[in-house]
């Protein structure tokens, strides 16, 4: 392990990004679960409201099948309201939780669109007195929009069998995403099958709710998704500035542009960047902000981990670029106490980088808490692998900051995620809020690390923005 202590030297440019622009308003995971919640009521009032006396069986499963998919067409519409990067969500819950949710949420789905199908055709098969399967053929072929929604649900199966874990392994984020598309046409399809053909939409106050909840989501997607990210690219004029190599594999790419202060990024945070060439000019990517942004410049490093990632070695400057955000939660507002600790692995570092930049000019003169002691551990297999050295070294010239590089595979002798060791490092550990961000590994491994050496939960902070 070595240790290199170094004061920064300060930016104007940086100190300007920094206070250019308010706090966005957010909304907290509990205010937001408040809302859904509501909602699902709303909508068991909505079954309630039209449910009679069930006679039978047939009856009671048809009731159910109704239910299930009531809940179903509501549950597409909360998912589609998480995917639609609304700042006031991503900034509140920050990516890796909604990424969570989003999961959850389309199992939850899944569950019910089944549900509802398999329930709706067994109750009017008891109540016909027919065969399940030659139920099942009638409502397909007799029933407006059936067929339409059954296709929607089999492509909603597709989606969800591709966005399992162990096939999402497997598969390029090019094909996921290009897949993923398909959740659109399957809501399109299921909309009209739910307003031609659900019971509970027959009387006029119901279907004006329902259109009203499809068109507020539909034009959060289109604003948040397609106009915000157009007309930032036409107002800041963004493009590649540079490619700078930073170790093998690994480069660092500024993007100039104009007013891009108004932005408002906070240390930590990402974009999520579309490169206007032949082959990438239709996906975007997430990566970290690695530098504090000015008024004409980003910075991101990107080392190569796939196709995508490859490519981007070798932009050239003139480049066009859309950047998306900002986004993400994972910013030094989350600071509960005094002194901070930044856990990095391999190119995790980016977004450490920029918080610990903050760090060195906040001497907490214009701050409610003071940053206290700060501390980088920056952890890789080989001496190769550490990136960005020369600016941490200098950032690490503040008096109250430290930046310890350790070498050396995981669980080796001089693995300071073993045991007890990160305590006898930082004796205050306890005190300090983490900040964690690495491979999934390496993040798993410093969690557990920090819990065991007396760190409270909600003092260590990570955020993942894989899908």
């Amino acid at each position: 392990m070595t240790t290199t202590l170094a004061h920064p030297i300060p930016t104007p440019e940086s100190a300007r990004a920094r206070g250019s622009r308010p706090a966005r308003r957010t909304v907290s995971e509990r205010g937001l679960l408040t809302v859904v919640l509501a909602g699902t009521a709303a909508v068991l009032g909505l079954w309630w409201h039209d449910t009679t006396i069930l006679a039978g069986l047939g009856e009671w499963l048809t009731s159910a099948g109704r239910l299930t998919g009531l809940l179903g067409g509501y549950a597409v519409a909360v998912i589609l309201l998480l995917m639609s990067r609304a700042p006031w969500i991503e900034h509140g819950l920050g990516s890796d939780r909604l990424a969570r949710w989003h999961a959850m949420g389309g199992r939850y789905l899944l569950s019910l669109l089944i549900a509802h199908a398999v329930l709706i055709t067994w109750g009017y098969a008891i109540t016909a007195q027919t065969g399940f399967l030659a139920e099942a053929s009638t409502l397909l072929v007799a029933v407006p929009n059936v067929l339409i929604a059954t296709i929607g649900l089999g492509l909603l199966v597709v989606v969800g069998a591709i966005s399992a874990r162990t096939v999402r392994r497997r598969v390029s984020y090019e094909t996921w995403y290009l897949i993923h598309l398909l959740t659109y046409i399957a809501v399109a399809l299921s909309f009209l099958h739910v307003l031609s053909a659900g019971a509970d939409f027959q009387t006029g106050w119901a279907k004006a709710a329902w259109i009203a909840l499809y068109a507020a989501v539909g034009a959060a997607l289109l604003w948040y998704r397609w106009l915000v990210p157009v007309r930032d690219a036409l107002r800041h004029r963004l493009r590649v500035a540079s490619v700078t190599t930073e170790a093998p594999g690994v480069v660092s790419i500024t993007v100039a542009g104009e007013g891009l202060d108004r932005l408002g990024a906070q240390p930590g945070q990402f974009f999520r960047w579309r490169f206007l060439t032949p082959s990438g000019w239709w996906q975007s990517h997430p990566f970290s902000l690695s530098a504090t942004p000015t008024d004409t410049e980003l910075r991101i490093t990107v080392k190569d981990l796939g196709d995508h990632s490859r490519d981007l070695q070798r932009l050239r400057p003139g480049t066009k670029v859309i950047a998306e955000g900002p986004y993400g939660a994972f910013t030094p507002a989350r600071r509960r106490g005094h002194g901070v600790l930044l856990l990095a692995g391999g190119i995790g570092i980016t977004p450490l980088r920029t918080m610990l930049e903050h760090h060195a000019h906040d001497t907490g003169a214009d701050t409610e808490l003071d940053a206290g002691p700060v501390t980088l551990l920056y952890r890789a297999n080989h001496a190769e692998e550490i990136i960005l050295a020369h600016e941490l070294n200098t950032l690490a010239r503040a008096e109250h900051i430290e930046v310890h590089y350790v070498l050396g595979a995981p669980g080796s002798d001089t693995d300071v995620l073993v045991d007890h060791r990160l305590r006898h490092l930082i004796p205050d550990l306890e005190d300090r809020d983490a900040f964690v961000c690495g491979p999934p590994r390496f993040m798993d491994a410093a969690r557990d690390s920090l819990l065991r050496c007396g760190v409270p939960a909600r003092h260590i902070h990570t955020e993942q923005f894989t899908f």
